[in-house]
């Protein structure tokens, strides 16, 4: 029989290959999906990511309803809302992710496609990431994020429901609202269903996100040898898969290695199958320091925030945890910035711009 960590690995590696199809051939990108909001009037990519979200949500309560996954062994229950850590890492992540040009999924997306510059962000994302949780500025981020942190009255963790103190028929009934919600925002002017690719990425990413929970909650759960319960994210798990690499003897295989892997083959697939497999590289050293600054922008940011726009944005959302939204609108403000700045190449016009100051 397999032991836990294989099986993790191995559903990580096909829930990340999952992804790694959507961001290559279905177009699932969650900063296009900003910056078609911001820019181009156009939510079809946000009402994917709405529609990923409401079936992540759903699946993972009824998983979790049905005694199936314990989500409060997963890091996102906790008995205290990380204020700082959602604020100031998803303003940080965002800025980093606008000068990527993409967040840590759509890097493993781009490195299956031959991307040369995202093989430097994964390097750097990964080291800043693994840097942030157990090195030099992992006391910068004890210092400045854990006394902005929330304490919770004893017996209460930071989901929705226990907030508001639901349970039972009260807490299945806003489940479902929410979800129904989200599903109905995003299909009810028909657009997105007019958009094949992106609907079907938005299904598959929100299928994934509960397989992972499914996965490493209950395919992979033993007793004797216990593994993390968790999903898809794409901050710590480019760092696990440096360590990996690095101390392969010492190291032990996890869902988040696997996902890596699988979103990076996944894309490959795509991309061979679309004949789109193309070498690129950065067009001079400035392009070069603007994608190096924003890697380590989204490492350390995205361990600060406990995850990306898939890691909170998707997968803590589907925990209820009240982290996530606090989180996603930090990323889309800093991403906002970010943004801004790559078009003026100045802070201070983007600032103004940002907050609607005329110069």
């Amino acid at each position: 029989m397999l032991d836990p960590s294989t099986i993790a690995f191995a559903c990580g590696l096909a829930a990340g290959a999952i992804l790694g199809v959507a961001g290559r051939a279905g177009r699932f990108c969650t900063l296009a999906m900003l910056e078609d909001a911001f820019f181009g009037s156009d939510l079809r990519r946000l009402k994917s990511f709405a529609l990923a979200a409401a079936v992540a949500l759903l699946a993972t309560q009824a998983l979790a309803e049905l005694g199936i996954v314990d989500l409060s062994r997963s890091i996102y229950l906790t008995s205290s809302i990380g204020l700082g850590g959602a604020i100031l890492g998803g303003l940080t992540f965002g800025i980093g992710m606008a000068l990527v040009g993409t967040c840590g999924f759509g890097t493993l997306v781009r490195v299956g496609g031959g991307d040369l510059r995202a093989i430097v962000v994964f390097l750097v994302l990964g080291l800043s990431a693994l840097a942030t949780m157990r090195g030099i500025t992992g006391m910068l981020r004890v210092m400045l994020i854990e006394p902005l942190a929330l304490l919770l009255p004893e017996g209460n963790d930071q989901t929705l429901t226990s907030l508001l103190g639901a349970g039972g028929a009260v807490r299945a009934l806003l489940v479902v609202s929410i979800a129904t919600a989200l599903a109905v925002w995003a299909l009810a002017d028909g657009r997105l269903v007019r958009s094949p690719r992106l609907l079907a990425s938005g299904l598959a990413v929100g299928g994934a996100i509960a397989f992972g929970w499914f996965a490493t909650g209950w395919l992979a759960d033993d007793e004797f040898d216990p593994v993390r319960v968790s999903s898809l994210s794409f901050v710590a798990p480019l760092g696990d898969t440096i360590l990996y690499i690095a101390t392969f003897s010492g190291a032990r295989l996890n869902f988040g290695i696997g996902s890596v892997a699988g979103v990076v083959a996944g894309s490959f697939v795509a991309a061979m199958l679309a004949r789109g497999f193309r070498w690129e590289a950065c067009d001079d050293a400035r392009e070069l320091k603007r994608h190096m600054t924003g890697a380590l922008l989204m490492g350390i940011g995205g361990v600060m925030s406990m995850g990306c726009t898939i890691g909170q944005g998707l997968t803590a959302f589907s925990t209820l945890a009240v982290s996530a939204p606090i989180t996603m609108l930090a990323i889309a403000c800093g991403a906002r910035l970010g943004l801004e700045f790559t078009m003026t190449g100045e802070w201070l016009p983007a600032l103004r711009r940002l907050f609607g100051v005329s110069t």
